[in-house]
């Protein structure tokens, strides 16, 4: 029963994801925010829910600081795993990162931030005393401060960029109205939320009933399942032909992800959640930095081609430092 309701969840969010990015798209458009700020902003808080509801229930329902770190971190991880999956479905013939815009930058540099506030907090919580405001620690309120002044940074430079930029002379969505397309967004993003967050408390019971080790669910089968929205939408977003978009839920949602960390430690009330989490997830946060590195050199020095028949160079170890990270988990931090 718990596997047809995965099932079914993963069928609202395919369903409805995909229309999601239409009218997102059709946002972008009508109000000139551009497709960046749009991905980046309000698809990518969307297509996050599920991973902070479960981080955050995790935490407060379950005790299982490594579960919520985990299943947030491990969300980043996979979703830059993302990226590669998409060249292989791309229908261009150069890689999706050589197809968007090098405004993607300060997304991926505000990100690897991130993961250093994370990753430092982490590593310093239980070796040296740092000052708390209640139960959330200083890193968690760094996260929390860092995350909305980031997307008021990308937004004015989307302002900017726009202004100067000449207006499309042919309309994609000229047969929608403004209205018509936030009525149609809105309910296609509450079909998704709701399918997500279902998908995530299924996939914390699937989790019980194998067993499996806290680390390894969280950053692996977890991780997974509560990406589907990520997966959904950049995959339609790629195949409608706007890569922007892609990206801009990618980055967004894992800089949402990290912030999160701060979130769980605000409601996890026994102390700094940084403190409790296992330092095996140490892996997952040098991981994450590794791999955002890597993506944004590809924004910054974009190839015309692939490597070998749809791969291109970011593509294999993006995937392959992403099994690696599961691997260590599996063996060091199950249980």
């Amino acid at each position: 029963m718990v596997w047809l309701e995965f099932l079914t969840c993963l069928a609202l969010i395919l369903a409805a994801g995909t229309r999601l990015t239409k009218y997102a798209d059709a946002i972008s458009e009508k109000t000139g925010l551009g497709r960046i700020w749009i991905g980046i902003a309000l698809v990518a808080t969307i297509t996050a829910m599920p991973e902070m509801a479960t981080g955050v229930s995790s935490a407060v329902l379950v005790d299982s600081p490594d579960l919520a770190f985990g299943t947030l971190l491990g969300s980043v991880c996979f979703n830059l795993t993302i990226v590669a999956i998409l060249d292989a479905l791309n229908r261009e013939r150069i890689p999706v990162l050589s197809q968007v815009s090098s405004r993607h930058l300060p997304g991926a540099r505000w990100g690897i931030a991130l993961f250093f506030v994370a990753g430092f907090g982490l590593y310093l919580a239980p070796r040296v005393s740092m000052p708390s405001f209640g139960w959330l620690s200083l890193p968690g309120a760094l996260l929390l401060i860092m995350y909305p002044l980031a997307v008021r940074q990308i937004l004015r430079a989307e302002r900017r960029h726009v202004a100067r930029e000449e207006p499309e002379e042919t309309e994609r969505y000229g047969h929608l109205t403004l209205r018509g397309v936030l009525l149609r967004f809105s309910l296609a993003a509450l079909v998704v939320v709701a399918a997500g967050i279902w998908l995530s408390f299924t996939g914390d019971r699937i989790a019980e009933v194998t067993g499996w080790g806290t680390s390894f669910v969280g950053t692996l089968f977890l991780a997974i399942a509560t990406s589907a929205p990520e997966i959904v939408v950049s995959i339609s977003a790629v195949r409608l032909g706007v890569p922007d978009l892609a990206l801009g839920d990618i980055l967004g949602a894992n800089m949402l992800d990290t912030a999160m960390v701060g979130l769980v430690d605000l409601f996890y009330v026994h102390g700094s959640i940084l403190a409790a989490t296992s330092q095996v997830n140490l892996s997952v946060v040098g991981a994450a930095l590794v791999m955002t590195t890597m993506v944004a050199c590809a924004i910054a020095r974009p190839r015309d081609r692939y490597v070998v028949g749809r791969l291109s160079w970011y593509g294999p170890p993006l995937i392959g430092l992403y099994l690696i990270v599961a691997y260590v988990l599996f063996t060091y931090g199950a249980g």
